[in-house]
């Protein structure tokens, strides 16, 4: 029986961090032997916020060394850059004279970004969820990891495929979203407001790249307070993210130590932190040593990314001749 084909892209428009680790890449390394794993570098959707092309090529690299650093085997998926699979294009183009102006301009991404670069309102920020769905339905996806804010744009695409399917038959499936398992983290900023970031404070967001000197500044200056005064309190977010970073490092008897601490008020937050750490350190490390090594390689690296084009492009080049012949474009 063949597997399920699973999708998900990633805009090279910053380093990535410990949310996206725990948030995403640890599980798209859990789908990798289940499911027909898609997972692209979308360099064309990072365009329409970010057209200083100098250090993309350099961003993707980062990219693809960390996914690969994460777990991710490009023998057992197809690891890809976006620009590399043209047929995605086409299948945009075709997408767009099915997508219409007023929906699109209702989106609330779209909103968002004419609010944080109004003088850049460009068209391709505005039919962002056509080429989302172009990237999903070309390989004809039925399983998406999305967050929240990605919702709306997956029930775009179902619309945009139920579109093509009505008016020239029934070729595209419909995608839903998808979380593998039940282990979803959410990692907040080390300040305790909102999640970490690519592009917020960056010394509240503990990144892949970090070396060992910054992990360690960066811990020692999250948010703390004077500690609880009554047994057995409930934590304050920010200490409970702090608790969380150390469940998913360090050994449970460490965790389990600072919990009595803290349930009998005589946690020390300097204590804790300083543990936090050098687990946090021993933790990155190995990511950030693999990725540089991979980074590094050229030679590699560019046998990856073409291996993995070549993956996409098979899939994308069956999906487009089905799309054509219902669309009658075969002259």
């Amino acid at each position: 029986m063949s597997k399920e084909v699973v999708l998900s892209g990633i805009r090279p428009t910053g380093f990535l961090h410990l949310g996206n680790y725990f948030g995403a890449m640890r599980n798209y390394v859990r789908m990798q032997d289940e499911f027909n794993c898609y997972f692209f570098v979308a360099n064309w959707h990072a365009l329409t916020t970010h057209p200083d092309t100098k250090e993309l090529q350099n961003s993707v690299h980062r990219v693809i060394a960390e996914n690969i650093a994460c777990g991710l085997d490009p023998e057992k998926v197809a690891l890809y850059v976006q620009s590399d699979v043209p047929e995605i294009a086409e299948l945009y183009l075709y997408l767009n004279t099915m997508a219409y102006k007023g929906e699109l301009e209702k989106t609330t991404t779209f909103k968002d970004k004419v609010r944080q670069q109004p003088d850049n309102v460009n068209a391709g920020l505005l039919t962002y969820p056509v080429l989302m769905a172009a990237d999903i339905l070309i390989h004809r996806a039925v399983k998406v990891p999305v967050g929240k804010d990605q919702e709306q744009h997956l029930e775009m695409a179902r619309n945009f495929a139920e579109r093509f399917n009505h008016r020239y038959g029934d070729v595209l499936p419909s995608p839903q979203a998808f979380n593998f398992g039940s282990e979803l983290v959410k990692i907040m900023s080390l300040d305790g407001n909102g999640k970490m970031s690519k592009s917020e404070n960056q010394m509240n967001t503990l990144f892949l790249a970090d070396d060992d000197d910054l992990i360690r500044k960066k811990i020692m200056k999250a948010k703390t307070d004077s500690g609880p005064t009554e047994t057995n309190s409930a934590k304050p977010d920010y200490i409970e993210n702090i608790f969380t970073l150390l469940k998913l490092v360090s050994e449970e008897s460490i965790l389990n130590k600072f919990e009595t601490d803290f349930n009998n008020c005589v946690i020390r937050y300097g204590d804790l932190k300083k543990q936090l750490a050098e687990d946090m350190v021993n933790f990155i490390k190995p990511i950030r040593e693999k990725a540089a090594d991979i980074q590094n390689n050229k030679t590699l690296l560019s046998k990856i990314i073409h291996q993995g084009a070549e993956k996409a492009r098979a899939s994308a080049s069956a999906t487009l001749t089905e799309v054509r012949n219902a669309m009658r474009l075969n002259y």
